[in-house]
């Protein structure tokens, strides 16, 4: 059977390298679950006064190993997911700040490797159930321009043509789920390539229609409701798992759509939480996290499988931070802001890896790594050098999750708002170029310049992790010395090691010129 254990201890694997530890026969399955604007604080193991208990979850960090600083690379949703699929700072692309909507054009060119294609290049099985949010090619009518430049509007699709540029065309075998946030229409799941249903519905916004449980105005499948979406996702994922035949190890990605607006927890959840609709919404993520673990126990393959839980950002603030602060919970923790933003609240996430045979049970972590991380530690598990195109903000830190110790030589991470504000973290200090949040959380940075505020702040991260004294103009050495790594970060296209890489754009884009201006740096 593949999933044999090994006899290799982990004092003698800190000798061996990880492509010596793993044959063809003993690679582990994979399974990612990440949740949608969930917080730090909404985990019940991470969180000793968290208002949401989080049972399942919490296996994770009781059997597995936590991170608790762990960082998404953006505090919004589709640059923090095209971070995780291909260990690159989204900005590098034309997307410097914002989201896409569910009808942008691909933003993974075919031809970049990804994770799911450098698993599947090294032997596995690569599957997608859930939320895409990186752009697709939809087939267009006959009588519409096919200008890249021109905005495509929703009558312009013909859905019963293929769809191109999604997770079919960058790596992943199989993929059933949407196109983006479930509150972007369309409102229609695809399976593979193609529409599931013609989406023949057509809904007014929420305000001016009570049928329409997902938000925005557009198409829809006229069965689905937003209350069905994470059951049906859930059931794919067990059924998935169930009908594996392990001939090949499988990467299971499950970007969950929840509790990311909509808010709409399936009825049998609803004030179960005792708080809210979001902290319903985030028992009903805990439960989909304990169906999946319960179809691996089920399955016999538990001890050979990595399953790893994360979010794509912090909490929204469209989950009533106040109502939820009067009953005592915080979902940010103990960390300020949230989705969004440039504080901690908006890119430290949870990050729970649990892998039997390998990672020692109730272990934990305070080495600061990033979801770009993945890549690289997923391509150092299998064997695979990544080429200098690739990964290039990305650095494996396989080395900590196997018990060893890890000196890591990239010297900072970048964390980036909804905006396209900038900040540069090392593990002591963290560089914030924007005088405010930079997102949703007050102060905004209009408010913040009206309050006369410094416009970059600087933290320390060792005594201030909840950004509460600003620092600028006390270290002037260190201000300096961030300022100028992340200049170069941008500047050489990679904040890794290897030859200098070229970003989508110039580099006269306006965050860059913006941040040498603010530094008192400007060419």
């Amino acid at each position: 059977m593949r999933h044999k254990k090994t006899l290799v201890t982990l004092a003698t694997s800190a000798l061996l390298s990880s492509q010596s530890l793993l044959s063809a026969s003993t690679k582990p399955n994979i399974v990612f679950i990440f949740a949608d604007d969930m917080g730090y604080g909404d985990v019940s193991g991470l969180n000793s006064h968290s208002k949401i208990q989080t049972p399942n979850i919490d296996r994770l960090i009781h059997e597995g190993m936590y991170f608790s600083d762990a960082h998404t690379s953006s505090s919004v949703c589709t640059p923090s997911r095209y971070s995780l699929m291909t260990g690159r700072y989204c900005w590098r692309t034309t997307l410097k700040s914002r989201v896409l909507n569910g009808y942008q054009r691909a933003l993974i060119p075919s031809d970049r490797m990804t994770l799911p294609s450098m698993l599947r290049d090294n032997g596995y099985r690569t599957a997608m159930i859930g939320k895409w949010h990186l752009g697709m090619n939809f087939k267009l009518q006959r009588s519409v321009s096919k200008s890249n430049n021109r905005k495509i509007q929703p009558q312009d699709v013909d859905f019963s043509g293929r769809v191109d540029g999604g997770p079919a065309d960058v790596g992943f075998d199989t993929f059933y789920g949407m196109s983006a946030s479930l509150d972007f229409p369309p409102y229609v799941f695809i399976n593979q390539d193609r529409f599931e249903v013609m989406p023949t519905k057509e809904y007014q916004s929420w305000r001016a229609d009570p049928a329409n449980t997902f938000g925005r105005a557009g198409f829809a499948d006229p069965d689905l409701v937003a209350q069905d979406v994470m059951p049906r996702l859930t059931r794919r994922t067990v059924d998935y798992i169930e009908s594996y035949k392990d001939d090949k190890p499988f990467f299971l990605y499950m970007p969950l759509t929840a509790p990311h607006t909509p808010i709409a927890p399936n009825g049998r959840f609803v004030g179960k939480s005792g708080l809210n609709e979001y902290g319903d919404f985030c028992l009903e993520v805990d439960d989909t996290v304990g169906q999946v673990l319960d179809a691996l126990d089920r399955k016999g393959i538990r001890d050979n499988t990595i399953v790893i839980f994360s979010a794509d950002n912090g909490c929204s603030n469209a989950a009533n931070f106040p109502e939820m602060e009067k009953k005592g919970h915080h979902p940010s923790y103990i960390y300020r802001g949230s989705k969004a933003d440039i504080w901690e609240g908006g890119h430290r996430v949870p990050m729970l890896v649990r892998w039997p045979e390998k990672i020692k049970a109730g272990t934990s972590s305070d080495s600061m790594i990033g979801l770009t991380d993945m890549l690289a530690t997923f391509s150092e598990l299998v064997g695979q050098k990544l080429p200098d195109n690739a990964g290039e903000d990305s650095e494996s830190f396989l080395q900590v999750l196997l018990g060893q110790r890890w000196n890591p030589k990239r010297e900072g991470i970048v964390n980036h708002t909804v905006f396209g504000y900038f900040a540069i973290r090392t593990k002591n200090w963290k560089l914030i170029f924007c005088p405010g949040s930079g997102g949703w959380t007050a102060p905004k940075d209009k408010q913040a310049r009206e309050l006369g505020l410094p416009e970059i702040q600087l933290y320390n991260m060792a005594t201030d992790p909840g950004e509460t004294n600003n620092l600028y103009g006390k270290y002037p050495e260190i201000e300096s010395k961030l300022t100028e790594l992340i200049t170069q970060y941008v500047l050489n296209g990679r904040s890794t090691e290897g030859a200098a890489q070229k970003n989508d754009t110039s580099n006269d884009w306006a965050q860059l010129v913006w941040i040498n201006q603010a530094a008192g740096r400007a060419e």
